[in-house]
């Protein structure tokens, strides 16, 4: 559909396009008319799903993390997972999949963490690099939720220099044996199947590792302060055997795995919009109740200085997040297109998490407000699938033609 198109529809805000009433705070851009009906419907009812059933146990579920198989089951009967992947008739929806990363973050990064794993991780995986079979038999039960993967990339000592990778998979009669260590894995101790990546005499290839087998172990690492409400793991392989037909076959080389982390900096761009939009809405409902000196903290003018800060990054982001998905939908969007906005979004959100943690005075440190939650979970956001350096790099070498990574 066209932007033409969209003007003629009912669904449009006639109220804010005719300056008939006040911009709404939250989306103070109107950015809502850049959606088409159905995909406000999906946030919509994502919003209230999240609100319904999983708000009431967030605190809770900060200091003894969600039941994840449940969780993932509910998400599977929500319908979504699988999105991006498309269903083979219709070609995936990447605005639609993005409203609902932003809707899941703004409640906690883990659950929008939760889908982009199984999403835009495990099941783009298997779909780009998987056979057939591999395909035929996980897919399904990925998308419905009975099954939770994995992707088994980052090690102790090889984060964002995949090429490090100590991880080996060596030839033995038909079968693979794969020895090596994971870290810092999703979903790791829950999953019934992990994406590993691992060198072989070929080069970088992935296997599909059914997380049964004798060899496969997972922990999970306990002393996180971030990133609560979801599973990060400790994998050990120690010579793990398959048979040839675990090997992804179209899978060869460091750009396939790659190319499956910008998969996930997709959903992350839009999840970090969540977040800043929970945070500045936060903010704004305390500096309107709070009072001192005799006034409401917004009538002081530092404070509506941070407030027109966070209003104009969470609306810029969300801009570039749909431009983005656009893009995504026209497909002709670039890696070094989505770094940028993996780069931008959540230095943004990260920001106005800053900002307002601090108008919360003291409270701020408490769970009772979602600031400081939000901007622990930014903290790790900003690290994994590429650090505020890499990204820079990326787009530098995008920019120049010249790659700087030494």
């Amino acid at each position: 559909m066209s932007n033409t198109a969209y003007a003629r529809d009912e669904w449009l805000l006639p109220a804010v396009l005719h300056g008939e009433s006040e911009a709404e705070p939250l989306d103070f851009l109107a950015l809502q008319t850049l959606l088409t009906a159905e995909e406000r419907n999906v946030q919509a009812a994502t919003r209230k799903f999240a609100e319904t059933t999983l708000a009431p146990e967030i605190k809770r579920w900060f200091s003894g993390r969600p039941p994840l198989r449940e969780l993932a089951a509910e998400f599977g009967r929500q319908g979504l997972f699988g999105t991006m992947i498309g269903s083979g008739v219709t070609k995936p929806a990447a605005v639609a999949f993005g409203l609902r990363m932003l809707e899941l973050e703004a409640l906690d990064t883990s659950f929008r963490q939760l889908v982009s794993t199984q999403d835009n991780l495990v099941m783009f995986t298997l779909a780009r690099y998987g056979s057939d079979e591999q395909c035929a038999e996980w897919l399904p039960q990925l998308r419905s939720g009975e099954a939770l993967g994995c992707f088994g990339m980052t090690e102790p000592s090889a984060g964002s220099d995949p090429a490090a990778m100590r991880t080996v998979a060596r030839r033995d009669g038909d079968d693979w044996v794969i020895t090596g260590s994971k870290r810092w894995i999703t979903n790791g101790v829950d999953a019934d199947i992990a994406i590993v990546w691992a060198k072989t005499e070929d080069g970088m290839r992935g296997f599909l590792v059914p997380t049964r087998l004798k060899g496969f172990s997972a922990a999970d690492i306990n002393d996180k302060v971030s990133m609560r409400h979801s599973s990060s793991a400790q994998l050990e392989l120690q010579d793990v055997r398959v048979p040839s037909s675990a090997m992804l076959p179209h899978a060869k080389g460091v750009h396939a795995p790659l190319s499956c982390t910008s998969e996930a900096r997709y959903g992350i761009l839009w999840g970090a919009v969540g977040a800043a939009r929970a945070c500045y809405d936060a903010a704004l409902h305390r500096a309107l109740d709070r009072m001192q000196f005799g006034n409401p903290l917004a009538a002081f003018q530092l404070t509506q200085q941070r407030l027109v800060a966070m209003c104009s990054k969470v609306n810029a982001a969300g801009l570039l997040a749909i431009h983005l998905g656009r893009l995504r939908e026209a497909g002709c969007a670039t890696a070094a297109q989505l770094s940028l906005g993996k780069l931008e979004n959540v230095r943004a959100a990260l920001e106005v998490a800053r900002d307002a943690r601090a108008l919360h005075g003291g409270d701020g440190v408490t769970l009772t407000h979602s600031p400081i939650r939000h901007l622990l979970n930014l903290e790790a956001v900003s690290t994994y699938e590429g650090t505020h350096e890499i990204h820079t790099l990326a787009v530098g070498r995008a920019l120049t033609g010249i790659s700087a990574f030494r």
